[in-house]
């Protein structure tokens, strides 16, 4: 592999980010989401978390998107204003070499440079690779949830993972 760049998302890449995310709509648990979502609904979303003052990040080699990753506020009451919700997708091509660890790091680099004291991540269960990501990153796994979501006909676990940003 290349050395990835990492840079920030802007509302022109939706359609290079719906062409990661929506296969994973169709074919996994992993997104709970059940309908491709347009460009123009992912670029609404690109806009809304830089509106937020939050970082959403592309690994890029050359020209083609890799993968994402970015935060969203954990829950909207005031007094969570320090804790996000981090996400992160890959092309299936890009998994297994590094570009996500990278890419992940970035995202984490860059929340700490905000006035952000954790980060959770919810991962849909079974997910052995999101896991092992987010362990290889200091996260700790501190609440599962039996069958919460449902889909494909079947209910879906989900656990969730945090990570303290600052001491």
């Amino acid at each position: 592999m290349n050395l990835i760049a990492i840079r920030s998302a802007t509302p022109g890449d939706a359609a290079a980010i719906c062409a990661i995310y929506n296969p994973y709509i169709a074919s996994t648990t992993i997104s709970f989401e059940e309908a491709p979502v347009a460009a123009s609904d992912m670029a609404q979303r690109i806009s809304e978390v830089a509106a937020a003052g939050l970082p959403w990040l592309l690994a890029l080699d050359g020209e083609q998107v890799l993968g994402y990753a970015y935060a969203t506020r954990w829950r909207a009451r005031p007094a969570y204003r320090s804790s996000v919700e981090s996400s992160i997708y890959m092309h299936p091509e890009a998994t297994g070499r590094g570009a996500g660890k990278a890419l992940y790091a970035a995202l984490l680099d860059e929340l700490r440079t905000r006035a952000l004291h954790m980060v959770i991540g919810g991962i849909a269960q079974p997910n052995e690779r999101s896991v092992a990501l987010h362990e290889q990153l200091g996260f700790r796994k501190v609440a599962h949830f039996s069958e919460v979501g449902r889909k494909f006909g079947r209910w879906i676990d989900v656990g969730y993972w945090e990570l303290r940003l600052t001491d």
